[in-house]
């Protein structure tokens, strides 16, 4: 189920809120949570609840029993268990074809017998890479000692399914909920932070991130291209993306305030950055932080020497890149950031400009930005490759995407979103003054997004494929 669809705006939402705050005892409002998340994960296709319910059964099992024993041996066995539990479903649905295909290929190159392993085609579960992340962050936070063991099957179930993040972040740690499950405070005051945050996601979503999609997929699906139409279509990529993704982002967090729940912030003006360094700082913080924390430092992080140091880097973002997809290109899309990470690193930390004005470094390092999103966005490598060749000039100049009358909507989408990447504040910094007027804003804006995706299709939210 999208947040930009009737289904949810019309039903499921004010059914969700109405048992929440109505209808139910406060005893009984996780469980109601947990239903109601289910019912919204498997609106998609309900036999995949199974694997959601799965994850939730392993990580609460075998969290309470690292809570229990003392024998630090059988904690970590525990813990070997969840995370095995949880990787080997992520691992076989994303990348089972892709582990498989890669090595036919490589016996088919020595003289085996070609396509040994069968292709299974499997459908992608929607939000498995994020809620297998979240179940399994609980037994790692009790390992370590971060966390207590949730007060019952239902408390730790409502977290893990929370709809408001289940399929596509933030990433939110047990520990970072773990007292809002226990007591949280709801006001007016958040429910109606919530409902501005949730209503400019949306119009993030369906009134700029849709509004240059055609520009991205029309320079995407040419068979050449040139520079003008290279160039044209990669901002418009870059522009998508951002306001697509941080629009859930905003979404997600706004509904968690209807509901009591302070959610971490997920993006904090990324394209401002002066360097990539602070880049991974800024962009899909919760993913960062959550990479660093469970697998940088398990690694050695910075602990172990500067080779190790860039090394443990480059393997961080190269599995980053591999977690977004079961695809060469986001493989290669990791070790592109993995890369300029460690370079910067050498670097004391710096971007590679950082003697020149800030304007100058940031205007680098969105460059840089723009060029990974080619790996991120093109489905294979020749068509990455065709892209390359148009933004080099190497393929001419070439035509932009088409200004007809529809084109012109779509040229003043993109110079609108240029213009509030690097111009407006972040929304998070925004403190709006409670009032008529902020009512009747918010109400006329969710009508006007409304009265958009009445006509266009509402389309999914990027990160859903991963």
């Amino acid at each position: 189920m999208l947040f930009n669809s009737y289904e949810f705006l019309f039903l499921l939402l004010p059914i969700a809120l109405a048992g929440y705050f109505l209808l139910l005892p406060k005893a009984w409002r996780h469980g109601w949570l947990a239903l109601c998340s289910f019912v919204f994960y498997g609106w998609w296709d309900y036999r995949y609840c199974g694997l959601l319910l799965a994850a939730i059964c392993i990580d609460y099992f075998a969290g309470g029993r690292i809570a229990a024993t003392p024998d630090p041996k059988r904690k970590k066995r525990w813990l070997l268990l969840s995370i095995c539990g949880d990787m080997g479903m992520l691992g076989f649905f994303k990348y089972y074809d892709l582990g498989a295909g890669t090595a036919n290929a490589l016996a088919q190159a020595l003289g085996a017998e070609p396509g040994a392993l069968p292709l299974l085609h499997l459908v992608l579960p929607v939000g498995i890479s994020f809620y297998t992340f979240q179940s399994m962050s609980y037994s790692i936070d009790i390992y370590r000692g971060q966390a207590r063991p949730a007060r019952s099957f239902i408390d730790f179930a409502c977290y893990v399914s929370l709809f408001p993040q289940l399929v596509a972040g933030p990433i939110v740690r047990y520990h970072e909920l773990d007292e809002q499950l226990r007591v949280r405070v709801h006001s007016w005051a958040k429910a109606g932070a919530g409902i501005v945050l949730f209503v400019l996601g949306l119009a993030k979503k369906v009134l700029l991130a849709d509004a240059v999609a055609p520009m991205a997929d029309w320079g995407f699906s040419q068979a050449s291209i040139g520079f003008a139409g290279a160039w044209s279509s990669l901002a418009a990529y870059t522009c998508q993306i951002y306001f697509d993704f941080s629009g859930y982002s905003d979404m997600a967090v706004g509904l968690g305030l209807l509901l009591g729940f302070q959610f971490p912030q997920n993006f904090n003006s990324p394209y401002k950055s002066a360097s990539i360094s602070e880049f991974w700082t800024r962009w899909h913080i919760s993913l960062s932080s959550w990479l660093r924390d469970y697998l940088y430092i398990s690694l050695g992080g910075n602990r172990k020497g500067p080779l190790r140091t860039y090394a443990n880097l480059f393997l961080t973002m190269l599995l980053g890149g591999l977690w977004h997809g079961a695809n060469w290109t986001f493989v290669l899309w990791g070790a592109y950031h993995g890369s300029l990470l460690a370079l910067e690193r050498m670097n004391g930390k710096r971007g590679f400009l950082w003697r020149l004005p800030r304007p100058v470094q940031i205007a680098f390092t969105f460059a840089l930005a723009m060029f990974g999103w080619v790996l991120f966005r093109a489905p294979t490598l020749a068509e990455a490759g065709r892209m390359f060749k148009g933004l080099f000039g190497l393929g001419g100049w070439g035509a932009a995407f088409p200004a007809g009358d529809a084109g012109l909507l779509n040229w003043g989408a993109l110079l609108f979103c240029l213009m509030v990447v690097f111009a407006a504040r972040n929304t998070w910094e925004i403190r709006w003054r409670p009032g008529v007027r902020l009512a009747l804003g918010m109400a006329l804006l969710f009508v006007l997004c409304v009265a958009v995706f009445l006509v266009n299709t509402s389309s999914p939210f990027l990160y859903f494929q991963f």
